[in-house]
């Protein structure tokens, strides 16, 4: 999938931006910068259910749930002039594991009005786990 440009910029590389700032509360255990990368109705739809924003801010009440990421295999859908829908394989290590896991992360993000004084915020996110199979 082609990169989005937006008057020459690339929207894929502001939306990652925003996508690693999620990444970066999760090592830090900062619930404050998560809740800030969420919007207020924030929806997560994960292998344990669904989650809010309060949900996915609340994990991190005991630090940290993450100490390294990757992101690749990235994809860019403009879903308006408003939204889009990032997609990609993240590969990351939890606290005190050697072992890394991937899934398949999908995430809705809305550009806010300039009167919010905001850029991008979540409002939908999926994580799949991968399973190494094959489609056929």
């Amino acid at each position: 999938m082609s990169t989005v440009k937006d008057g020459g910029h690339s929207l894929l590389t502001e939306i990652l931006q925003c996508e690693r700032q999620v990444w970066q509360a999760l090592i830090t255990g900062d619930a404050a910068a998560d809740e800030a990368a969420l919007h207020v109705d924030f929806l997560g739809v994960f292998p344990s259910g669904f989650s809010n924003r309060a949900d996915h801010t609340g994990q991190l009440a005991q630090g940290a749930t993450v100490a390294a990421y990757e992101i690749g295999e990235t994809r860019l859908l403009q879903l308006g002039p408003q939204h889009v829908c990032l997609s990609y394989l993240a590969r990351y290590q939890r606290p005190g594991q050697a072992v890394w896991e991937e899934m398949y992360v999908s995430s809705i993000w809305q550009r806010q009005p300039p009167t919010q004084g905001r850029g991008w915020i979540n409002i939908f996110s999926q994580d799949t786990p991968a399973d190494g199979r094959q489609l056929v």
